[in-house]
Formats: structure tokens, sequence, C-alpha cells
């Protein structure tokens, strides 16, 4: 019989707080369709990977004004504008991670999110503090889906899969941490993953 999860890992966002870049461009594209074509072809979600991975926002601004120099302000907004890509925190997630904590259980965070943002985002986000790690993929080189961050995070905070549940809003990634044997919850709203955790025992009666 497999053993019920003690533990819950959380993505950050998309789960517990809204970045979006759309956030930020609705303010500097007077069309939407214009701003999802820059966000597809230039500002791509692969190119903001490789900060997530670690990469500086120099360097990658340098290599996006280099191909496509007639945007050269629009990329550079990416990162001076940044913290207006935050629209705060998805409040019902936030209530159940409240719920969580509560009730005692040992609550840990994986993000992809780039070193240089972090600081930025950090202070912002009080419920931030009810974690007992953080693992942050900028900071070590490692990015989901890829095995070896969540490698990283069982050998940094002592967890084993099996007692863990991982929620992340990205199929790949709970695809990769099933694979290494998490309780993943593929997350789309705070009501599902709410029901789903009461499957799994979490939180647990007193």
């Amino acid at each position: 019989m497999a053993r019920s999860p003690t533990t819950v890992v959380f993505d950050l966002g998309g789960v517990l707080i809204d970045w979006n870049p759309r956030h930020l461009y609705r303010k500097l594209f007077e069309r939407e369709e214009e701003m999802e074509r820059f966000l597809a072809e230039v500002c791509t979600g692969d190119w903001n990977g490789e900060q997530d991975r670690g990469r500086p926002f120099a360097e990658a601004a340098r290599l996006l004004i280099d191909r496509h120099p007639g945007q050269a302000a629009m990329v550079e907004a990416f990162f001076a504008r940044w913290p207006e890509m935050l629209n705060g925190p998805i409040q019902g997630t936030v209530a159940v991670l409240e719920e969580l904590h509560a009730a005692g259980v040992p609550l840990f965070a994986l993000t992809n999110w780039s070193a240089e943002t972090w600081p930025l985002a950090r202070p912002l986000f009080p419920f931030l503090d009810r974690f007992r790690g953080i693992l942050v993929s900028g900071q070590v080189g490692l990015i989901k889906p890829d095995a070896a961050i969540f490698r990283r995070l069982c050998l940094d905070f002592a967890l084993d899969p099996e007692d863990s549940v991982f929620i992340d809003d990205s199929p790949r990634n709970v695809e990769a941490a099933e694979a290494l044997g998490f309780h993943a919850h593929h997350f789309r709203g705070p009501e599902a993953l709410r029901g789903w955790l009461a499957g799994h025992g979490l939180p647990p009666e007193r």
C-alpha cells in the first residue's frame, strides 16, 4: 500500500503568485495581437527559461536586441519593469497554504525563477515565510522539468518523494515529479487543489 504523503512542495508562479508578462506588456502594446506576437516571437517562454536557469538578463537582452533591434525598448522593459508582471498572490491557494501550515504540515517550494528577480519578489509575499525551504532554479543552475532539480530539492531538504506532494501548473513538471515518485498534482485552481489534498489526507485531522 502506498504511503500517505506528509510533506507538501509548492511551485510558486501560477500557483501561489500571479506572475505573467502580459500584466506588463498590456501597458506597452496598443493591441493584444501585437503583444502576443512579441511574446511568441521575441521574449518567448524558452528565452525566459534560460534566465530561470541562471543566465543574466543583460546577456539575454543583448541576444534579443541583436536579432530584433527595433524591439530594443520592449526587450529592456522585461527586466527594467519586471515587478509590473506581478499581480499579487493567488489568494485561494494562499488560504490552502495557511491551512496546511496551521496543521503543522512541512512546507517547501520549488520554483523556476531568475536569481536576479527573486530578490525583487521575495519581500512582496509574506506567506513565503511559511516554507521551511525554497529552492530557486536560477540560484542553483537547474530548472524544472529536469530530474536533477528535483533530486537537488530532496537532497537539500532531506525529502522522500514517496512522502511528498508536489503541486505545479505545468503538466511537464508534474510528469517529471511523478516519474521520481512524488504524489503530483496539476494545479488548475485552489478548490480543485483543496479537494485533491483532502483525498490524500492533507491537512491531517487533529
